[in-house]
């Protein structure tokens, strides 16, 4: 007696080997993370639209001020991340010669949900930057990794961000248990005295946070050259270091060249400089 067909036979692939999924099972079937991550879309938004958001899910618990734009992550129907760039710190555009604080932006907070396939960070960071370069309006992007809350940056260092060293220890209030920027405390208070607000009541407390990671990424590639700090080899976690997307160290070998060659080359280098001036 012959076995029965099974209700829904596969049907062969154009190679005879695997066979190919029927409709019903094509609907039915998970999703890879390749596909996931294929199906996230960002979408520029109000600061408004993610505010609530990043205060309720990012590490810091705030949202921070003089926002410049929003972005939000979905996959499908579902909101599972958020990303805010702001002017950031005063002298950030020091970073490039030349350029303007109009020219800067600073990535402050980027979350995403648990949960989502690896390098989904990387990905969004991809679509934002597509489409930032798309639009024109800054040259440089500018994020910082805390090593104090175990990061050393690996989302910007799988998106291709140069890393330029560590900060200074910035000074930062702590209002209960709340970490806030001294420059959103005057905006907020109208004073960024430590001493007048605690005659107010106010229970807030002056501290300093340990040196960060600093990580750029120049979206016009024109201005590259402008970068006014050297690219070091990115941080890793035990304090190692990597040469990936950092310049050689090795010294190359001299070559030595007759005093029409060095005339030639000092022309066409300075002939470049007044060029680029």
């Amino acid at each position: 007696m012959k076995p029965a067909p099974p209700a829904h036979p596969l049907r062969p692939s154009s190679n005879g080997r695997t066979p190919r999924p029927t409709s019903e099972e094509a609907r039915v079937r998970v999703p890879t993370g390749r596909s996931i991550l294929r199906s996230l879309r960002v979408k520029r938004v109000p600061a408004a639209a993610v505010r609530s958001l990043v205060v309720k899910c990012h590490y810091l618990h705030s949202m921070p001020g003089v926002v410049r734009c929003c972005y939000t992550v979905n996959l499908g129907s579902e909101l599972v991340g958020a990303c805010v760039f702001t002017a950031g710190a005063r002298q950030a555009h020091h970073l490039l010669a030349g350029a303007r604080p109009a020219d800067v932006a600073t990535l402050a907070r980027f979350w995403m949900a648990d949960g989502l396939p690896p390098n989904n960070e990387s990905r969004v960071l991809s679509l934002i930057l597509r489409k930032l370069r798309r639009e024109g309006s800054y040259k440089l992007l500018v994020s910082f990794a805390d090593p104090a809350a175990g990061h050393v940056g690996t989302i910007y260092q799988a998106a291709g961000w140069l890393y330029l060293g560590a900060t200074e220890p910035e000074r930062y209030f702590e209002l209960n248990g709340v970490r806030i920027h001294p420059r959103s405390a005057s905006g907020r208070f109208g004073t960024g005295s430590v001493a007048h607000l605690r005659r107010t009541g106010l229970a807030i407390v002056a501290r300093k946070s340990p040196p960060k990671h600093r990580y750029a990424y120049v979206l016009d590639p024109s201005w590259r050259w402008r970068l006014s700090r050297q690219p070091q080899p990115h941080p890793k976690r035990g304090g190692q270091a990597s040469q990936r997307g950092s310049p050689s160290n090795k010294k190359r070998p001299v070559r030595s060249t007759t005093s029409a060659q060095a005339q030639s080359t000092n022309s066409t280098t300075y002939k470049r400089e007044v060029r680029l001036e």
